[in-house]
């Protein structure tokens, strides 16, 4: 990858990750761990690699998209904004009672395929999804990101089941391993691990990146599309919270708000790394 593109995808990730912090801190609430571990890829996904155009969001042969970790809004929607979506200042009406902006996505947000917030559903979604892109000859893939906690819902294995036997080429998913749900450590509520491993039982293309990087990430798309007869999952090795010393691998930042002082610490340091990318 060029660096000029490695550094623009990196200060995307920034921007989102920004741009989400202010959504949250406006809302007084919403999930900044989850949201933070996403943001390389959602950078790469809308600025990299998707079949996505603003001006036209409901092209029949766009590239989809879908959540499944829904609750990780404040990214998606940063994402969605900053790509040209909807404005930017509409972000300040996230979680108000008269906002189309809800903690969990909601497909009536231009740009937003599904809605979804509960877990596990959204592999499911986009298996739907891939096939009927196979049934009208559109050539377009269908990404879904997924929390490592949520693979604990039996659900995604029956779609990963279904999505081995039906050689859903055009499917990728995405499982932010974060390693850190509501709960505590994956490994001491319910380990999913090994990962790979389980996907690869139900016959999917496996890849392991690290999920900040962005040339892993814009590489490991660029090999699936190249996948024939298999769906492929990357597993992308995050850190909850990144990009911001007080929330990285803190589980209250699951869900939970941060203080004034913790917002301003948070604020600077994005800001800092974001002049340090455009300098």
């Amino acid at each position: 990858m060029e660096e000029m593109k490695k550094r623009n995808l990196e200060l995307i990730s920034c921007r989102i990750r920004k741009t989400a912090l202010e959504t949250v801190q406006a809302a007084g609430s919403g999930h900044i761990g989850g949201s933070f571990s996403i943001a390389e890829i959602l950078s790469v996904l809308y600025f990299d690699r998707m079949n996505v155009d603003p001006e036209k969001p409901d092209k029949a042969d766009r590239d989809r998209f879908v959540i499944s970790k829904g609750h990780c809004s404040p990214s998606v929607y940063s994402a969605l904004a900053l790509k040209g979506f909807f404005p930017v200042e509409h972000l300040k009406t996230f979680r108000r009672l008269t906002s189309d902006l809800s903690g969990h996505v909601e497909m009536h947000v231009p740009g937003v395929d599904m809605s979804t917030g509960s877990l596990g559903q959204g592999l499911s979604i986009a298996l739907g999804m891939a096939l009927y892109g196979t049934c009208r000859k559109y050539g377009n893939y269908v990404y879904c990101v997924m929390g490592d906690g949520e693979i604990q819902e039996g659900q995604v294995w029956e779609a990963a089941m279904a999505a081995g036997f039906y050689h859903a080429d055009n499917l990728v998913a995405v499982v932010d391993n974060n390693k850190l749900q509501l709960d505590g450590p994956l490994e001491e509520v319910m380990s999913p691990y090994p990962i790979g491993d389980k996907f690869k039982a139900f016959g999917w293309n496996v890849l392991e990146v690290d999920g900040h990087d962005v040339e892993q990430l814009s590489d490991a798309l660029k090999l699936a599309a190249d996948v024939k007869g298999k769906p492929t999952v990357i597993v992308a090795d995050t850190v909850k919270g990144k990009g911001v010393s007080v929330f990285e691998n803190q589980v209250r930042f699951h869900g939970g708000h941060p203080t004034r002082e913790e917002f301003e610490i948070a604020y600077l340091e994005l800001n800092h790394k974001i002049a340090e990318l455009e300098g």
